[in-house]
């Protein structure tokens, strides 16, 4: 990780804007990949959010081991008592992401998940005292709107399931507001010994209502895949970025993750959004899509 970051930082060091960005985007392409695999998986929320803990825990801490020269431990005592914090974020972020995929629509899920941005703004000025761009507030305006739009749709449909379903999904957004604006407000925190420190806590805490004994090996190979490559990946990359970039801008170049999740889930699972979370979610990505140009132009 310390080489990639290190060869985007050497190819693009006249823009850390840009550095910041790519890194960003890169991270959504992998992340929009969660929800296929959580559905692939076939198992309860409880094993999966176990699943995705223990394959996080384990490759990350194997990453950071290799490529990190102060090694698991010395990473852990550099980043200090912040990591603890983050680190609990994340399972508070990781296992609602994976109950709200399984307890309403995708689309649903990925589309709320979207007010990160508005999110990570709000406490960025409230923690840091980032001062918010007026384009900043009106993205987030938008953004909320369009998330009451797809809500409503759950409600209005008598969906109950899908109603705590998109309830959950908020709660991933606090906790990813939160986890963003401390590891930009705490520089030292590894962003490896972060994510696989959160796995750890995540499998620990899942591990007394989870069945591994139940779990066929497909669903052991799915979750490896998710858990050892795309989902730790992902959430590493979205933190180094936060090196170069604001919290807010993170989350809002992250918005790809809101076009391509729904997209999958289409073409794999025939999942069609609602009417709502069709209308919501285009006024979201529109608003998302302006945003982050203004931004870019912004920096140049």
């Amino acid at each position: 990780m310390n080489a990639i970051q290190s060869t985007l930082s050497t190819a693009l060091a006249g823009n850390p804007c840009v550095v910041g960005f790519t890194i960003a985007l890169t991270s959504a392409l992998l992340l929009s990949a969660d929800p296929l695999f959580i559905r692939f998986a076939e198992v309860a929320s409880a094993d999966a959010t176990f699943l995705f803990g223990l394959f996080t825990a384990l490759s990350m801490s194997g990453l950071l081991q290799f490529t990190d020269k102060r090694g698991v431990v010395g990473a852990v005592k550099a980043s200090g008592w912040p990591l603890l914090i983050t680190a609990l974020l994340m399972v508070g972020s990781a296992s609602s992401m994976v109950f709200s995929v399984l307890h309403t629509s995708i689309a649903n899920s990925t589309l709320i998940r979207g007010a990160t941005p508005a999110m990570a703004a709000v406490i960025s000025w409230l923690v840091l005292g980032e001062v918010a761009k007026r384009s900043t507030w009106l993205a987030m305006a938008g953004v909320m709107l369009g998330i009451a739009i797809v809500v409503s749709g759950s409600l209005a449909n008598g969906q109950s399931g899908h109603w705590q379903g998109d309830l959950v999904a908020l709660v991933s957004v606090l906790c990813l507001g939160l986890m963003f604006t401390l590891m930009r407000k705490y520089q030292q925190i590894s962003r490896l010994a972060n994510v696989g420190l959160g796995g750890l806590f995540i499998a620990l805490l899942m591990l007394p209502f989870a069945d591994p004994a139940s779990y066929s090996l497909e669903t052991w190979l799915i979750m490896a895949a998710m858990g050892l490559f795309s989902a730790p990946l992902g959430r590493v990359l979205s933190l180094v970025a936060t090196r170069y970039i604001t919290a807010a801008e993170v989350s809002l170049s992250m918005m790809l993750t809101t076009v391509l999740s729904p997209l999958w889930a289409y073409l794999v699972f025939a999942e069609r959004p609602s009417l709502n979370s069709l209308l919501g979610g285009a006024l979201i990505i529109s608003t998302m899509l302006i945003y982050t140009l203004s931004q870019l132009r912004s920096h140049k």
